[in-house]
Protein backbone atom coordinates (compact mmCIF):
# COMPACT_ATOMS: atom_id res chain seq x y z
CA UNK A 1 0.00 0.00 0.00
CA UNK A 2 2.46 2.37 0.66
CA UNK A 3 3.65 1.82 -2.91
CA UNK A 4 0.36 2.57 -4.40
CA UNK A 5 -0.01 5.71 -2.47
CA UNK A 6 3.76 7.14 -3.20
CA UNK A 7 4.74 7.17 0.27
CA UNK A 8 8.33 6.04 0.42
CA UNK A 9 9.83 9.96 0.71
CA UNK A 10 7.78 10.11 3.62
CA UNK A 11 8.86 6.86 5.32
CA UNK A 12 12.58 7.33 4.22
CA UNK A 13 12.16 10.49 6.07
CA UNK A 14 10.73 9.22 8.94
CA UNK A 15 13.27 6.32 9.23
CA UNK A 16 15.92 9.18 8.84
CA UNK A 17 14.41 11.25 11.89
CA UNK A 18 14.78 8.28 14.39
CA UNK A 19 17.99 7.42 13.18
CA UNK A 20 19.04 11.44 13.68
CA UNK A 21 17.26 11.26 17.20
CA UNK A 22 19.75 8.19 17.73
CA UNK A 23 22.83 10.22 17.20
CA UNK A 24 21.07 13.32 19.23
CA UNK A 25 20.82 10.69 21.97
CA UNK A 26 24.48 9.21 22.06
CA UNK A 27 25.90 12.55 21.62
CA UNK A 28 24.02 14.10 24.22
CA UNK A 29 25.36 11.52 26.28
CA UNK A 30 28.87 13.04 25.45
CA UNK A 31 27.63 16.37 25.87
CA UNK A 32 28.57 17.76 22.63
CA UNK A 33 27.51 21.02 21.59
CA UNK A 34 26.26 19.52 18.26
CA UNK A 35 24.17 17.25 19.45
CA UNK A 36 21.32 19.88 19.51
CA UNK A 37 21.77 20.38 15.87
CA UNK A 38 21.06 16.69 15.53
CA UNK A 39 17.93 17.17 17.27
CA UNK A 40 16.93 19.78 15.24
CA UNK A 41 17.35 17.51 11.80
CA UNK A 42 15.35 15.11 13.51
CA UNK A 43 12.41 17.67 14.04
CA UNK A 44 12.47 18.79 10.56
CA UNK A 45 12.50 14.89 9.21
CA UNK A 46 9.80 14.33 11.29
CA UNK A 47 7.86 17.33 9.81
CA UNK A 48 8.89 16.94 6.72
CA UNK A 49 8.22 13.26 6.37
CA UNK A 50 4.34 14.06 8.44
CA UNK A 51 3.28 16.18 5.51
CA UNK A 52 4.44 13.86 2.98
CA UNK A 53 1.93 11.11 4.19
CA UNK A 54 -0.52 13.98 4.47
CA UNK A 55 -0.12 15.25 1.00
CA UNK A 56 -1.76 12.72 -0.87
CA UNK A 57 -5.49 12.56 1.12
CA UNK A 58 -5.66 16.70 1.23
CA UNK A 59 -4.94 16.61 -2.68
CA UNK A 60 -7.27 13.40 -3.24
CA UNK A 61 -10.08 13.58 -5.75
CA UNK A 62 -13.73 12.52 -5.64
CA UNK A 63 -16.09 10.82 -7.15
CA UNK A 64 -19.33 10.91 -8.21
CA UNK A 65 -20.69 9.91 -5.11
CA UNK A 66 -18.06 12.15 -2.82
CA UNK A 67 -15.76 9.45 -1.67
CA UNK A 68 -12.41 9.48 -1.63
CA UNK A 69 -10.11 7.92 -4.28
CA UNK A 70 -6.57 7.57 -2.49
CA UNK A 71 -4.48 6.40 -5.74
CA UNK A 72 -6.12 9.09 -9.01
CA UNK A 73 -3.87 7.40 -11.58
CA UNK A 74 -6.37 3.64 -11.23
CA UNK A 75 -9.35 6.02 -10.50
CA UNK A 76 -8.82 7.76 -14.20
CA UNK A 77 -8.16 4.19 -16.03
CA UNK A 78 -11.49 2.99 -14.14
CA UNK A 79 -13.79 5.90 -15.09
CA UNK A 80 -12.16 5.66 -18.79
CA UNK A 81 -13.42 2.09 -18.93
CA UNK A 82 -16.31 2.74 -17.28
CA UNK A 83 -17.36 5.18 -19.79
CA UNK A 84 -16.49 2.50 -22.64
CA UNK A 85 -18.61 -0.34 -20.92
CA UNK A 86 -21.55 1.92 -20.85
CA UNK A 87 -21.28 3.39 -24.41
CA UNK A 88 -21.00 -0.79 -25.67
CA UNK A 89 -23.74 -1.39 -23.36
CA UNK A 90 -25.49 1.41 -24.32
CA UNK A 91 -24.99 0.41 -28.58
CA UNK A 92 -26.37 -3.11 -27.53
CA UNK A 93 -29.88 -2.20 -26.02
CA UNK A 94 -30.48 0.86 -29.04
CA UNK A 95 -29.74 -2.46 -31.55
CA UNK A 96 -32.14 -4.81 -29.19
CA UNK A 97 -34.51 -2.40 -29.30
CA UNK A 98 -34.66 -1.53 -32.90
CA UNK A 99 -35.18 -5.26 -33.95
CA UNK A 100 -37.83 -5.87 -31.27
CA UNK A 101 -40.10 -3.24 -32.52
CA UNK A 102 -41.45 -4.03 -36.00
CA UNK A 103 -42.94 -7.41 -34.41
Amino acid sequence: MIRTLKLQKAVIAFILGVLALIAYKVMSVKELESSNYMLSLAGILFIAGALMLIYPILFAKKDKEGCVELDPEIQEEMASAEAENSSIESSIVAETEATEKPQ
